[in-house]
């Protein structure tokens, strides 16, 4: 299994979504859209070298590379 350091995750905040880096108790970044933090979510685990997860509403694990590409191409 491959170790990926500081991954990215896109995760509710309040009515809008957020990108928060692993293991950091704040967010990134706030977007009003789902779509728009994981479009920066991308580039921010892009530039870590590490994966982008993104979570649904209620907290639990929507998508993980390598399935992004396939649920939000």
């Amino acid at each position: 299994m491959q170790m990926y350091s500081q991954d990215v995750h896109v995760v509710p905040h309040g009515a809008d979504w957020a990108t928060r880096v692993e293991g950091s108790l704040r967010v990134t970044r706030v977007f009003w859209t789902k779509g728009e933090a994981i479009d920066v979510g991308r580039l921010q685990a892009a530039r870590r070298h590490a994966r982008l997860i993104i979570h649904r509403r209620d907290g639990s694990i929507e998508a993980s590379d390598p399935d992004i590409s396939v649920a939000y191409g």
